[in-house]
């Protein structure tokens, strides 16, 4: 998984919790970043793209990401919007 700050190069964080029903990650729920689990509070977006599903979500904390499944490479990546 990499992790990012919008404009910095990605870093290695923690993983990415998800729902999975009919397919593998149908929304994210949480997250490691920076060290901390952060939960989902709601997701304001999600689409596809070829080979990924996107996300932007806000956090309980008022942060909002943008989480990217590389359907792929088995890989997700996580940005901080700001």
């Amino acid at each position: 998984m990499t992790a990012a700050r919008a404009g910095q190069p990605p870093t290695d964080d923690g993983g990415v919790e998800c729902y999975s029903g009919v397919e593998y990650a149908e929304r994210p729920v949480a997250f490691e970043w920076e060290g901390r689990r952060l939960e989902v509070e709601s997701i304001e977006a999600r689409w596809r793209a070829p080979g990924s599903k996107r996300f932007r979500v806000r956090t309980t904390d008022g942060q909002r990401f943008e989480l990217i499944y590389q359907s792929h490479i088995d890989e997700w990546g996580i940005h901080l919007l700001e």
